[in-house]
């Protein structure tokens, strides 16, 4: 007979004590859940967007999704960005997660879920960068961030986990700030030649496998040429390239109905010529080999962010937290859960209304 879940916090902390050295394990969740998606074992409506007249940079974003398969769980990721924090010194992202009870829908816990949402970025990156590399037969050895905050530093070290490393590592932000002591951290993190790139062409001709983690909210890269020398592009903030750009490469995606919309580059690409054609396929079909990636064109893959892969690294995260003894349970947090409002007193004497 179905009960009540109990109900726990998980904070930011025990999120990262999780995760920590844990990048594999990330990635083979993520792995699990696109297969699990391409499969048809998930339910992931489209993400719903907060947007604000007076601040029309930011956002909160709901991403509700279901998991099947030995995941089963269901949930919602609510996620703010707020671009502006940056300035204060503080990231623009923050968020929490829920997870819901397969049997009872009854929520189970909520977690800190910024460092959720980083990792599996992070990992969705890596996963394709591997894939995409392996396909291709080819091995990137000029590594170039567009984009220097934090999402930036989580792909850096789950590349690394994956078991990629640089010769040559480039950077570009629009903030001389935020490049150089992105640098700094790269070149503690791994041993490579770290160069600070003054412009986006120069990072992006100078390297084999490119990141683009920005704020841009629509394309500042239009010159198709700059990719002549036919990179892997992680497109993972989907707003950086211009239709010409998309229209010269082979892309993949993470789910293509989600990917274009809301003014993604694919997006405006699609409304550029009509139809998405231009798209190949998804990373899926990239890992079920249904698909292979060209060695003569560029590779872009723009991935959208499926809920299902917040829920999978959210679940590994509770498991482990409570596993450790560690699980933060609110007590008495579901109060009145009997249907005639019987105490549990009467309920365990067969009293109250029938």
């Amino acid at each position: 007979m179905p009960q009540i879940p109990s109900f726990a916090v998980v904070s930011g902390a025990q999120v990262h004590s999780a995760l920590a050295g844990q990048e594999k394990s990330v990635i083979a969740a993520v792995e699990k859940a696109y297969r699990l998606h391409g499969a048809g074992e998930t339910v992931n409506p489209d993400s719903y967007f907060l947007r604000f007249p007076d601040r029309p940079s930011s956002r909160i974003i709901a991403l509700p999704a279901s998991v099947s398969g030995d995941v089963g769980v269901h949930g919602i990721k609510w996620i703010a960005s707020f671009p502006e924090n940056v300035a204060a010194g503080f990231p623009r992202a923050s968020a929490v997660l829920v997870l819901n009870d397969a049997e009872t829908g009854y929520p189970f816990a909520v977690l800190e879920s910024s460092i959720i949402s980083a990792a599996r970025t992070a990992a969705s990156a890596a996963l394709a960068a591997v894939a995409l590399g392996e396909a291709r037969g080819t091995r990137p050895r000029r590594l170039g961030f567009v984009g220097a905050g934090l999402i930036a530093r989580y792909v850096h070290t789950y590349l690394a986990a994956a078991g990629f490393s640089f010769d040559e590592v480039g950077v570009q932000d629009l903030s001389a700030e935020h490049a150089t002591a992105f640098a700094a951290h790269l070149r503690r993190a791994q041993p490579a030649e770290v160069t600070v790139h003054e412009t986006a062409q120069a990072l992006i001709t100078g390297s084999d496998l490119v990141v683009f983690a920005t704020v841009a909210g629509e394309p500042h890269v239009h010159d198709p040429a700059w990719f002549a020398h036919n990179p892997v592009v992680l497109h993972l903030s989907l707003r950086d390239l211009s239709p010409e750009v998309i229209l010269s490469a082979w892309n993949v995606v993470d789910d293509v109905d989600h990917c274009l919309k809301a003014g993604t580059s694919p997006h405006l690409t699609e409304q550029r010529v009509g139809d998405r054609s231009f798209v190949a396929g998804t990373l899926d079909d990239v890992l079920a080999g249904r698909i292979s990636p060209p060695a003569d064109r560029p590779v872009v893959f723009s991935p959208f962010g499926l809920g299902v892969l917040d829920l999978v690294v959210a679940k590994h995260v509770y498991d482990e937290v409570a596993a450790s003894g560690e699980l933060g349970v609110v007590r008495d947090f579901f109060h009145d859960t009997d249907r005639y409002g019987r105490t549990l007193e009467e309920r365990a004497a067969g009293g109250g209304t029938r």
